[in-house]
């Protein structure tokens, strides 16, 4: 198979992650960073801690200038790793070389990023994909593989199988999905459990599964998001290693009495007491957050189908409101019922 050049935008933990699996694979990558990472990684190259192996690639081709990278080469394919929240400047970034772009593959979290690249750039150019793997980064050009699962990636556009056969050949367990809503809904699911719960509380997964307030508020976000797929026509699917029908049905036709157990032991497994991204961008003192992209998704799509969706509204807005200052951090901290109860009040 003939090699692809690859501009892969953000280089932190899955970015390096992706793009150096695909350099040990044959694939030319040149990473788009931060002007401190991408001296950290020109300077050191990129570790990656997997399974018992420790993989060491330099030379590292990295640029913090996008105009630089766009400019100075021709790529088969752009992937897309950044936060959600910075979608659109980088579609403003990317609008200069619109007649040039090649396709873009979109591994973002949410629902929304694909659609905002599309009405820019053109339906037939973006590919949307998901992964499930776990990555870390210790620091800056060092990750950790914590659990590998795969990715997956939407067959709408004819670019996409030789994307898979790409991905496959690099070690990758890979799925294709006909439908791009299916497979990034499914996603969302998945992202959005115990996420905003453990920012707010500052609680790990493990224990916010364990209190029966903060596990009744969870059902409940997940059931409205559910909802609302089915308003819209969106149906789980299971994503890599991933079993999110099954998910999905514990949730939907278990009562909370049998589902708790049942439920904390299955999540908790995946997560445990790592602390999720919303977490850590609160605790970072980030002033923007992919709870938009989470929560406030299913309520902008519940909207449009007159569905109301209370408990995601409640945290996306909580969430919000503790990044903006607005409600202390300590606010609900180590507090399951006291959440609750705000929200029962809200509704």
């Amino acid at each position: 198979m003939s090699q692809l050049k690859i501009l892969i935008i953000g280089a932190g933990a899955l970015g390096s992650y992706l793009g150096g699996r695909l350099m040990l694979a044959g694939q030319r990558v040149v990473f788009l960073g931060k002007a401190a990472v991408a001296q950290v990684l020109a300077e050191k190259g990129l570790s990656i801690h997997y399974a018992s192996k420790l993989l060491h690639i330099q030379p590292i081709e990295v640029t913090s200038s996008l105009d630089q990278a766009l400019l100075c080469d021709v790529f088969d394919l752009i992937l897309v790793v950044i936060k959600a929240y910075d979608t659109p400047s980088l579609i403003d970034s990317l609008k200069p070389f619109k007649e040039h772009l090649p396709p873009i593959l979109v591994l973002q979290n949410g629902v929304e990023n694909e659609d905002q690249f599309r009405s820019c750039f053109g339906k037939e150019r973006v590919i949307a994909g998901t992964v499930t793997s776990a990555i870390s980064r210790k620091e800056t050009g060092e990750i950790v593989v914590e659990k590998e699962r795969g990715i997956g990636i939407a067959t709408e556009n004819e670019f996409s199988r030789r994307l898979i056969q790409v991905f496959r050949q690099a070690g990758f367990r890979v799925k294709g999905y006909p439908r791009a809503a299916d497979m990034k809904w499914s996603k969302l699911i998945t992202n959005q459990l115990v996420n905003a719960s453990c920012a707010i509380l500052g609680m790990t997964p493990r224990a916010v599964l364990s209190h029966p307030a903060s596990f009744r508020l969870e059902m409940l976000q997940i059931r409205e998001t559910l909802t609302v797929m089915n308003a819209h026509k969106i149906y789980v699917t299971d994503l890599p290693a991933t079993p999110v029908r099954l998910l999905a049905w514990s949730i939907r036709s278990l009562p909370l009495w049998l589902s708790r157990p049942l439920f904390g032991r299955f999540v908790a497994k995946g997560r445990g007491n790592k602390m999720p991204s919303l977490y850590l961008d609160l605790k970072a003192g980030k002033r923007q957050s992919e709870v938009d992209a989470l929560n406030g998704a299913v309520v902008r799509f519940g909207e449009r189908v007159h569905l109301p969706t209370p408990a995601n509204r409640f945290l996306w807005q909580t969430l919000n409101a503790m990044i903006q200052g607005t409600i202390p951090l300590d606010a609900f901290r180590y507090s399951p019922q006291k959440l609750l109860e705000a929200y029962l009040l809200s509704s």
